[in-house]
């Protein structure tokens, strides 16, 4: 299942901007984050498919999603302009974003390249 992220939770298991200028990762797995909203079309395409990805990357990868018209304030934070705005976070190293809704193939792809590409160097 896909976690649904308050400004709260994201300062606890994403990123405290609060009190850290330097971008700094806070979760134990990495991370995709859905910056949606429930009148976009294309986030509401892509909503099944991120719970699909929720349960074949369990234990490997969380997948988060913020609403940005209840946590508008995350949405400036982050610069987001259009909807759906996916921000892949790895473990280390700083996230990167992509705007749009992705099929399923490009987001495992950018998963596996993004996201696990570090672990399959460590095993």
């Amino acid at each position: 299942m896909t976690e649904k992220l308050n400004k709260q939770m994201f300062l606890e298991k994403v990123f405290d901007y609060e009190k850290n200028r330097e971008w700094k990762y806070e979760g134990e797995l990495p991370a995709l984050i859905d910056f949606w909203a429930p009148w976009c079309g294309p986030c509401r395409m892509i909503a099944p498919v991120l719970e699909e990805l929720s349960e074949e990357y369990k234990g490997r990868v969380h997948i988060y999603k913020v609403n940005t018209d209840e946590e508008q304030e995350l949405g400036a934070v982050f610069g987001i302009r259009s909807i759906p705005s996916l921000l892949f976070v790895p473990k280390e190293g700083q996230p990167k974003m992509a705007v749009g809704a992705l099929p399923k193939e490009a987001l495992k792809d950018a998963i596996e390249k993004e996201l696990l590409a570090e672990n399959l160097k460590e095993n």
